[in-house]
């Protein structure tokens, strides 16, 4: 099986071209990051089309897309979503082209339309379905990061509390999400490669830890490891508005988190504090 990850120096696509590598997989991977011929925003890009036609397996990862501060700052504006609908127009195309089985990396936030990123990754989710691939929505995967400026609340967090020893919140803190550590993800994401043609398309897929935590309690576990102080600002969620949506567990039929959220906090701390 030789893997093909669109999005390979992103926050899910990183961990999963390592992981996979590391067992052992023939894995190649596709990204802005490592060269101008690799945007997929190019129209007929005869390197996207050849490193398709030559995979087995695609994983569609790829996304101009960030944590909370990068989408309330960007998601309105015309250059996210001109870039996002570019991506999605080149990368399907090219996907129906050569008829290859793939995986879309979906949200939860495709369910709130008022959200013009969970609009585009439900507009995703249409085209995937159209080509018999699958949707999985992602809960929140939380990693080790490269590139601050799109950092996610955890390693943004961490990072504040090392460099400053103060966790300066953007919000208040009381709003709840799910959290998914990214060795779990990438996990999940190969045991859906190799059930691919034996998994029902009309069932909803979500990769979570299926818990529910507030924003303030992340940054009381982090004070736990790196002593430092809070500080909630006083302003509420509005990039998700504080909604909740129950994940569909549908995935626990063949995959499980195994990382407590402790434990994965834990370890990215310990790198972070090593470098």
């Amino acid at each position: 099986m030789k893997y093909l990850i669109l999005g390979s120096k992103g926050q899910i696509g990183s961990h999963l071209f390592n992981y996979l590598k590391q067992k052992g997989y023939q894995v190649d991977g596709f990204d802005i990051v490592n060269s101008e011929k690799e945007d997929l925003r190019i129209q007929n890009n005869e390197l996207l089309d050849l490193k398709i036609k030559n995979s087995d397996f695609v994983y569609f990862l790829a996304f101009d897309v960030g944590g909370s501060r990068y989408l309330k700052q960007y998601q309105n504006t015309f250059e996210f979503i001109n870039n996002n609908s570019k991506i999605m127009d080149v990368t399907f195309t090219s996907l129906k082209k050569y008829k290859k089985p793939f995986i879309f990396a979906s949200s939860q936030m495709s369910a709130m339309d008022y959200s013009s990123y969970g609009t585009l990754k439900k507009i995703g989710e249409y085209y995937t379905k159209s080509l018999g691939g699958l949707n999985t929505r992602f809960w929140n995967v939380y990693g080790i990061e490269k590139d601050f400026e799109k950092s996610h609340v955890i390693t943004d967090f961490i990072q504040k509390a090392i460099k400053t020893k103060k966790i300066d919140m953007i919000t208040d803190g009381v709003e709840e999400r799910q959290f998914l550590f990214a060795e779990d993800c990438c996990e999940c994401l190969l045991k859906l490669s190799q059930i691919y043609n034996d998994i029902d398309r009309k069932d909803e897929y979500h990769v979570s830890n299926f818990e529910w935590t507030k924003v303030i309690d992340i940054a009381k576990i982090i004070s736990k490891y790196i002593p430092c102080e809070i500080v909630p600002s006083n302003n509420s969620d509005d990039v998700q508005k504080n909604l909740k949506n129950d994940p569909n567990k549908n995935i626990l039929k063949y995959w499980s988190p195994k990382t407590s959220l402790d434990t994965g906090i834990q370890e990215i701390i310990k790198y972070y504090k090593n470098v």
